[in-house]
């Protein structure tokens, strides 16, 4: 795979490959729709069993609601005269045992069922859902607080509890429902809890930390199109028990027997289905028709916002003047920061005798980072260049933040343009400082392109939320700040590839998008952690080519991480060299190539290739055509 020049064909020609398919090149004229994401509802009338299940429920709706203009007659209204009568003109469904109009009693119990139905939903998910994001995406104190009310829940006996509340508060369905709502609350909780955890480690989510977007932006944005799925399934599936729970007390006779509801007519069917067994059977195919097309809409839904089908939009022009000069971009408030210590010596970042480690089951610490200390400059790109496990990407994480909530800081200080972000004695690196910095003045450019782009939002979205968030300016000029920097980081077609999904892009592309999203908010330092590792020889060259324009057109420090010596003395001014967490070597990059000290640091050299003769066949040809 080259990639010199990269686009996307998001519009194939006949005999191209199909939408979302790499290509090189800059694109032929064929090439002119972009394709974007129907609407949840198009997607949604598409399905047919997604129509009928909306059909039944907005007429099961529409006739509870307009219940007093359909209803020939009151929900209590008897004609004793005419007990369990026959359909006629005036009772279209006859009457019950009491000379009671079945229509009118469908019509308004089919208004107290839906709504009680409703109102256990909502309680049920304004419990389970909050807590269930908070416990997974935090953990913590919070997340065994909440386990162990959500056992408690779980241990009580429904029907039992139902029961006693009907006995202290009477027979309300209201309250009923309530209680009810509370008690299955801990099937949404665990449902989230289990579903962000096992994506709050993913790297999109410490991209998007790293972007500067807060906590609750990350929760609502990227964290909760995973929960939303599975959300909406168990909302239809609870939504059918309430309906079946509330009809089931409201048949056992725990209801109030002057509100109409589809079990009271359930129990009045039960008592004469000798006699009229069309009594039994129209509340129960009202609360079957119900029920199942709540579970039909609920996997409709999930379908259409899961795996929506593309449909091609006809591209829109680029906006005209869609490039600026780094003269015109607003930089974000410095404000706030502390001043530097007299009598310090001034970096942009410093790092001194760091010590990270993991707690071990014997209670010991298992160090993955032991007193190591260097600094980095604006303007300067050092290299922390080690073996696999040699503790660079544990130290990388330390200034970022993103530590594993098991780490410790065991030894060690880290600043940042002087200010502390792991004082002296600390054991975990200060969030709230850390948290003010990533996205503003730090920025990360990681060593997995896709990983790192969230698959439910579009690169656009992805590059403009930032600036929105963290600059303080206006979608539209994030957008055309977001088309310079693509074009900026040498993607021939921005306005096509910021409406595509990172599906759609190569590994390349998705790499400079990162690159773009990393300088979006003219950060002061860049951590780069093995930022072409993904990528081949010619995508490498043409990355680290762009990091070295973008330091020295910026004028940013950065941070790279990286196991390969050829990188490191391509691109930076110094280097580090780490082996199993210890700094062993550190100088300028023509003085640790040239005059080693370190027999570590010159057996990283000689696993060069660069200047080896090439292996020869273990096996020859002999004259005869044999081999020997």
């Amino acid at each position: 795979m080259t990639e010199s020049v990269e686009t996307t064909a998001l519009t194939p020609a006949p005999g191209t490959p199909s939408p979302g398919t790499s290509t090189t090149g800059a694109g032929g004229p064929g090439q002119s729709g972009t394709v974007v994401r129907s609407t949840v509802l198009k997607r949604l009338l598409r399905n047919p069993l997604g129509v009928i299940a909306m059909a039944v429920l907005l007429g099961m709706a529409l006739l509870a609601v307009f219940a007093d203009v359909l209803a020939p007659f009151d929900e209590n209204f008897a004609n004793i005269s005419k007990t369990l009568a026959a359909p006629d003109e005036m009772n279209i469904l006859g009457t019950d045992s009491s000379g009671r109009d079945v229509w009118s009693r469908l019509l308004f119990g089919a208004r107290l069922t839906l709504l009680s139905a409703v109102l256990c939903a909502a309680v049920a998910i304004g419990i389970g859902l909050p807590a269930g994001l908070i416990a997974g995406y935090y953990a913590g104190r919070f997340e065994a607080i909440s386990n162990w009310v959500v056992s408690i829940l779980m241990s009580l006996p429904g029907l039992i509890v139902l029961l006693t509340i009907r006995a202290a508060f009477g027979p309300s369905v209201w309250i009923a429902m309530i209680a009810f709502g509370i008690l299955i609350s801990p099937s949404y909780f665990r449902l989230t809890r289990s579903a962000v955890q096992s994506v709050r480690n993913e790297l999109y989510v410490d991209a998007a930390r790293v972007s500067g977007l807060s906590d609750a932006s990350i929760i609502a944005r990227h964290i909760f199109s995973v929960v939303r799925a599975p959300i909406i399934i168990q909302t239809a599936a609870i939504a059918g028990v309430a309906i079946a729970i509330q009809s089931g007390l409201e048949f056992l006779g725990l209801g109030d027997p002057a509100k109409a509801s589809w079990g009271v007519m359930l129990s009045e069917g039960f008592k004469n289905v000798y006699l009229t067994p069309t009594l039994l059977f129209w509340p129960a195919f009202a609360m079957a028709l119900t029920i199942g097309a709540l579970v039909l809409l609920g996997n409709a839904i999930r379908d259409a916002l899961e795996d929506g089908e593309k449909i091609k939009h006809k591209k829109q022009a680029a906006p005209a003047g869609s490039t600026t000069a780094r003269g015109d971009r607003v930089r974000p408030s410095r404000k706030g920061m502390t001043t530097v210590e007299e009598g310090t010596e001034h970096h942009l970042v410093k790092v001194t005798h760091l010590g990270v480690g993991y707690p071990q089951a014997d209670g010991s610490i298992k160090k993955v980072v032991d007193d190591v200390s260097f600094h980095v400059d604006r303007g300067e790109i050092l290299g922390i260049v080690g073996e696999s496990g040699s503790g660079k990407s544990q130290t990388a994480f330390s200034i970022l933040g993103l530590l594993p909530d098991t780490a410790r800081i065991v030894a060690g200080s880290i600043q940042f343009d002087g200010n502390y972000t792991v004082a002296p004695g600390d054991t975990k690196v200060n969030q709230g400082r850390v948290a003010a910095l990533r996205g503003k003045r730090i920025s990360y450019i990681p060593q997995e392109p896709m990983s790192n782009l969230d698959p439910a939002f579009t690169i656009g979205y992805q590059l403009v939320t930032p600036m929105v968030r963290v600059l303080g300016i206006s979608k539209a000029e994030a957008k055309r700040r977001a088309l310079k920097l693509l074009a900026d980081v040498g993607i021939t077609h921005p306005d096509r590839t910021f409406s595509a999904y990172p599906h759609e892009v190569s590994g390349g592309m998705a790499q400079r998008v990162l690159i773009a999203g990393a300088i979006s908010c003219e950060p002061d330092l860049i951590i780069a952690d093995e930022p072409t590792t993904a990528l081949d020889v010619t995508v490498q060259a043409d990355v680290l080519d762009l990091i070295r324009d973008l330091q020295a057109r910026l004028g940013v420090g950065v941070l790279l991480v990286t196991h390969n010596f050829g990188v490191v003395a391509d691109l930076c001014d110094r280097v580090v060299v780490m082996q199993n967490g210890r700094l062993v070597e550190e100088g300028p990059v023509r003085e640790i190539l040239s005059t080693p000290k370190e027999p570590y640091t010159r057996t990283l050299l000689g696993s060069m290739l660069e200047g080896r003769e090439p292996m020869t066949m273990l096996v020859t040809a002999t004259p005869n055509g044999a081999t020997s």
